[in-house]
């Protein structure tokens, strides 16, 4: 069997464990939940983010997957934000052995969630850098060969799906299933505000926001969205 043949079987076992979650879901859930079966994890997420470190879930196997997948971005440390710079995978197979002074929130964060190895593939189409598909496992060990190449083939599924937002703003698989991803678009938003109401960087005003949510045990998204609909300043109480 040629190398590409083993690709295209790759692919469509890929696409097997993803056509079998429910067809209510969007695409992008679809495939986090194929990620936990077909591996198998105890949780998977999808995250969008832009190369000036803007972060954004976008999709997740379940809520407490979702969560995990938050917290990396209110604490602005993980897996997934280090395998989106470096542009390789970042894999962890036992939290435990992180030093310390890598991930020193991050860690211990997760580890209370049950989370005891995370793995993160970066999604890119050559220079350019569309997000990360992290895997999460509630057991100590590496992923062996077979997952490990399955999991490069969920990622390019991924990469595809994501393509296809860049190209209408919605998110459609065979199904016509969407997924619209402006959270991106109002956490920009919320930032500018934010930047505009402390006379601070754009860059401050995302820390600003991280700070905050994490303060109040919120979801940076949340957070943004209360900025937008004016419901939150940052100049009145939250020098």
């Amino acid at each position: 069997m040629t190398p590409s043949q083993d690709e295209d079987d790759g692919r469509a076992l890929v696409r097997r464990f993803i056509d079998r979650q429910p067809a209510d879901l969007d695409l992008l859930r679809r495939i986090c939940r194929a990620v936990v079966e077909a591996l198998p994890a105890s949780g998977s997420g999808i995250s969008v983010m832009t190369a000036d470190g803007t972060l954004g879930v976008c999709a997740a196997s379940d809520p407490a997957s979702e969560r995990v997948e938050e917290l990396q971005f209110v604490l602005g440390e993980g897996p997934c934000v280090d395998a989106f710079g470096a542009r390789r995978p970042v894999l962890m197979a036992d939290l435990s052995d992180v030093p310390a002074r890598r991930w020193p929130l991050y860690v211990p964060a997760v580890r209370d969630e049950g989370v005891r190895a995370v793995f993160a593939f970066p999604l890119q189409v050559g220079a350019a850098r569309l997000g990360v598909l992290d895997v999460y496992r509630d057991r100590v060990g590496p992923l062996s060969g077979t997952e490990l190449q399955m999991s490069f083939t969920f990622a390019a599924v991924v990469v595809e799906a994501l393509l296809n937002v860049q190209q209408d703003g919605v998110l459609r698989d065979d199904g016509g299933a969407g997924l619209e991803v402006g959270h991106r678009a109002e956490l920009f938003q919320a930032q500018g505000m934010v930047m505009m109401q402390l006379g601070v960087s754009i860059g401050e005003a995302l820390v600003r926001m991280r700070a905050y949510a994490y303060a109040e045990n919120r979801r940076l998204e949340d957070v943004a969205r209360d900025v937008v609909e004016r419901r939150l300043r940052w100049d009145e109480d939250k020098q």
